[in-house]
């Protein structure tokens, strides 16, 4: 029939088919593994602990309802009904739109650069948890200062306020041999490369075949760390000063409902764990058949990265609560987030408990999967928009798994710079301003407004009702058109007006270039939207409103049409395909 449409010669040369997921249970498990990440674990119990415990909850679900979950179902929904990547997506929605698709690969970009180095340093510590004695836990090894203290042994840290302690010994002068500044790149640290070719490697395997590999990898590894985090849940809420924790954790303070800031840290969390605005969601629901019920799908996994949020919490600030009891100082000098809770605050607790190695090992396994499964994901959509958009090359007999080994490569090798000794100012640069919640912030926007405004709420609602039998809430239309542009143009102007400069461990402040080359990274993808924009309109011929029409209202060529209407589920409607 595909010859009959379009003249093709059965079987000359076919292109691969694209593939789709072997069952409902891996697209389920591969979103789960996504959104479910390090973020869940080291940064929202932070934030809910930081700005007014249960209070956070507030702004935090007025985002889930106005942004999180409406963008999520948009996304899921453009990519199984298109059946294309987050880029090529956008030749059957608003073809003058597909800066966007461009901006949000450039991010995932950004991500899988710093996000397998996070992996690296975890494979690092989780190598060291299997030592007799944890080598964090004590001053008398040889990369140690003479202002190392143990806190094994130092209940009151009062004492020792210009000492550092072995972890932060462990971690700046061991693992990352870190120098004094951005200037001084030093050399290569050989162990942490070895560790981060051992993630690439796994990486590569798990995704070299497409959804063929990656849908039965997700059954462990989005799975598994839900061990993990129950184990160490438990083991949390029975230590002494767990209790303290907790409270600390969600004891509400209402009066920072009224700070800005509270809201646009809320706003930020959801963006972040959400994984929207970069296109991760339009891939994995392009591998959808087109019956599937995406608008209950989304409901529940929205639920399930919130809940995982909250319960993580729970599992971190018991463990906190105990490492401030031990050292009998506030919880506010021992409660950390990010690289300061996986690779310091935590490892310093576990030191404390009986059996530590148990406790160490059991940490970052769950480390690893967590951001292991959101890794090859970021991969994964990448490869996918690329692919689709070079069909007619790429989807050829062993291509695939030639093109997976180049990106890798190339990412492997132009990450070296962030292994040295001087490599994590630079991997902060990337990570504060390449991958920044502000460009997220801006790709939403004009998401929203493209999908809303131009594509068509109505539509997008009709595709939904055609493609699960259901009728979306009107609420949804209401989000894609007013709340969702709204509230990510406000928290976004508001994340530039709050801007701080990048700086290290509080007291470090990077030259100037290096916050010149942190905006320019993060102006290339904010400016390849309107820069598409500008370059369809100036390069499509007819006039200005011919042009306008022809990429806001893209026609469909008859061979794609006649693809639609034979690979189309019944309930398909002929209006729906045109």
């Amino acid at each position: 029939m595909w010859s009959k449409y379009c003249g093709g010669k059965p079987g000359q040369d076919a292109l691969e088919e694209r593939g789709h997921w072997g069952s409902k249970v891996e697209f389920l498990l591969a979103v789960a593994g996504n959104v479910v990440g390090l973020g869940n674990v080291w940064k929202f119990p932070y934030l809910c602990y930081k700005n007014g415990g249960g209070a956070f909850l507030v702004p935090y679900l007025v985002f889930v309802v106005t942004c999180g979950v409406p963008i999520f179902l948009l996304e899921t929904t453009i990519g199984q009904h298109t059946q294309e990547g987050s880029i090529s997506c956008w030749w059957k929605m608003c073809p003058l739109a597909q800066g966007i698709g461009y901006a949000g690969v450039l991010i995932l970009l950004y991500s899988c650069m710093t996000y397998i180095i996070i992996l690296s340093w975890a494979l690092f510590y989780l190598l060291f948890s299997f030592n007799a004695t944890l080598p964090w836990s004590t001053c008398n090894n040889y990369w140690n200062t003479v202002e190392c203290f143990d806190v094994t042994t130092t209940r009151n840290q009062t004492n020792h306020t210009k000492r550092t302690s072995a972890a932060v010994e462990f971690w700046e002068r061991r693992v990352l041999k870190i120098s004094g500044g951005i200037e001084e790149i030093g050399s290569i640290r050989w162990e942490v490369l070895l560790c981060l070719l051992t993630m690439w490697v796994i990486c590569y395997f798990c995704i070299w075949k497409g959804v063929k590999s990656t849908g039965k990898v997700v059954y462990f590894t989005a799975t598994f760390p839900y061990v993990m985090l129950l184990i160490l849940l438990i083991r949390g809420i029975s230590l002494p000063g767990a209790t303290q924790g907790i409270q600390f954790y969600l004891l509400p303070e209402l009066s920072r409902l009224t700070d800005p800031q509270v809201w646009m840290e809320a706003g930020s969390q959801i963006f972040f764990s959400y994984s929207i605005g970069v296109g991760t969601l339009i891939v994995l629901g392009s591998y959808n058949p087109r019956s599937n019920n995406c608008y209950k799908d989304c409901f529940w996994l929205c639920a399930l990265n919130s809940c995982t949020s909250m319960v993580a919490g729970f599992a971190v600030f018991s463990v906190l609560g105990f490492m401030a009891h031990e050292q009998d100082v506030p919880i506010a000098e021992v409660a950390e987030s990010g690289p300061g809770l996986a690779f310091i605050a935590y490892p310093m607790a576990v030191a404390m408990m009986p059996v530590p190695q148990v406790w160490a090992v059991c940490f970052f396994i769950m480390i690893i999967l967590l951001g292991l499964d959101t890794q090859f994901v970021c991969m994964e959509v990448v490869m996918t928009s690329i692919t689709d958009l070079f069909a007619e090359v790429l989807r050829r007999a062993g291509r695939r798994e030639c093109f997976v080994l180049l990106f890798c490569l190339t990412c492997f090798f132009s990450q070296l710079v962030m292994i040295t000794e001087g490599g994590m100012y630079i991997f902060q640069i990337v990570e504060y301003y390449a991958c920044n919640g502000a460009c997220i912030l801006f790709l939403c926007v004009f998401e929203s407004l493209a999908v809303g405004w131009i594509f068509g709420a109505d539509r997008l609602s009709g595709i939904i009702t055609n493609m699960t039998g259901k009728r979306p809430n009107p609420f949804f239309k209401i989000c894609w058109r007013y709340l969702t542009p709204l509230v990510s143009l406000i928290s976004f102007t508001c994340s530039l007006i709050q801007y701080r400069p990048l700086t290290f461990n509080r007291w470090y402040v990077y030259p100037t270039w290096a916050y010149v080359m942190g905006w320019m990274m993060a102006l290339s993808s904010i400016l390849l939207v309107p820069g598409w924009a500008l370059y369809k309109l100036t390069t499509v011929s007819g006039t200005l409103s011919q042009r306008l029409h022809r990429l806001c209202w893209p026609e469909p060529p008859d061979c794609t049409l006649a693809l639609k209407r034979e690979t189309a589920p019944h309930h398909i409607t002929e209006e729906d395909l045109e």
